[in-house]
């Protein structure tokens, strides 16, 4: 019988732990994505730096307070800080980051970034935005765009939901569920980004940022690889100058969005929990709301088991826009109904509705409403 060997326990686990569990909250988590990302990049031979700006609002309110506290840290892997005067100046200097390398005297192999700011600061930072995400990301940067979304108006003037801003400038949305999904999907975030030359935006709400869990924070275990089913344009998607706008609209329509559903599919992103193999009705869902869909379950006393018993088949989303087609038409085989289980105003389920439109046996598709236009 071996004895597990007793170590001391820090306040200092949660950011500088590389493998086992750490306990942490959904802030302190964003606090230590970029600290894991520069350690990534060393060890692949790159010598990145990060930068963080943003604008606090719950339920990022304490995200600058965190970040300030551990400046030493951040400082020691070449993070920088610098709170944003308002949203929009904040991001304008986050595409300033992505231009650091593009006369070859950048000090740094590239800059990796977090903008920040709850609901109304995407929406009057939508200008910007849209500006950074079609003139792209650098190879060794990449953004990440924290949307802090008030649902209930906890405490904003009114509800908010971003997904259809970052839509708006074509900015691919991550919906984390969990702690471990904040680190999992900023680090996935930050590959995506300089992959596909964009933005990639977070979704953070009270649920997750607000929550405190133990991790697993050995990012190893990701495994994520490159897609091999992807012909990039010969100059690449990654920001350059001289560019024009009509250039930047056709990669971002023509390459750009079809670079980041290839990297979904690569990487099973999205992915069926409950296969289901006979399964008649199949549940679809996405960030909280896919763990509201497991505690219903639960107080069923409804398993994996169980669910197959029903005929009930279940897939989680992790990217909301632009949802990956292949993985949702394998779901959908042999299903009489497909119910979409989301917050607020429909996103993923008009398109999958798009996907199976064109099919000459395909299931119902209900959501916000029923089969009679009924709400739900």
């Amino acid at each position: 019988m071996s004895v597990m060997e007793k170590r001391s326990v820090l306040l200092e686990d949660k950011y500088t732990l590389r493998e086992g569990y750490a306990f942490m909250t959904g802030i302190q988590a964003l606090v230590r994505l970029p600290l894991v990302q520069r350690e990534l990049d060393l060890k692949a031979g790159h010598n990145t730096a990060g930068y963080i700006s943003g604008y606090r609002g719950s339920p990022l309110g304490g995200y600058d307070q965190q970040l300030e506290r551990n400046k030493n840290l951040l400082k020691e892997h070449h993070v920088k800080f610098q709170p944003g005067v308002n949203e929009d100046l904040a991001a304008t200097a986050l595409w300033g980051t992505q231009q650091a390398e593009l006369s070859g005297e950048g000090k740094y192999d590239g800059v990796f970034g977090i903008w920040y700011g709850k609901g109304p600061g995407v929406d009057r930072s939508g200008d910007v935005l849209r500006h950074a995400n079609f003139a792209g990301t650098s190879k060794f940067g990449g953004v990440l765009a924290l949307m802090g979304d008030d649902h209930t108006a906890e405490s904003s003037t009114t509800c908010n939901q971003s997904e259809f801003a970052m839509l708006d400038a074509m900015i691919p949305v991550l919906n984390p569920s969990s702690v471990q999904e904040i680190i999992d999907f900023g680090i996935i975030g930050w590959m995506l980004s300089r992959y596909s030359g964009c933005w990639v935006g977070l979704k953070c709400v009270h649920d997750t940022v607000e929550a405190t869990s133990t991790i697993n924070v050995d990012v190893a275990r990701l495994k994520l690889e490159l897609p091999n089913d992807f012909n990039f344009p010969v100059d690449g998607l990654n920001i350059r100058f001289p560019d024009t706008p009509q250039a930047q609209e056709r990669r971002m329509h023509e390459f750009k969005v079809d670079a980041v559903r290839s990297f979904c599919r690569a990487n099973k992103l999205d992915r069926t929990i409950w296969p289901g193999g006979n399964a008649k009705i199949g549940i679809v869902t996405v960030g909280k709301s896919y763990l509201d869909t497991r505690l219903a379950f639960d107080e069923l006393g409804i398993d994996e088991t169980g669910a197959e018993k029903f005929g009930v088949r279940l897939y989680k989303v992790a990217m909301p826009w632009p949802l990956e087609p292949q993985g949702i038409l394998e779901f959908a085989k042999g299903l009489d109904l497909i119910i979409v289980v989301e917050e607020k105003r429909a996103l993923i389920e008009p398109q999958i509705k798009e996907f199976l439109y064109d099919l000459s046996n395909r299931p119902k598709v209900i959501g916000k409403t029923d089969e009679t236009g009924e709400p739900l």
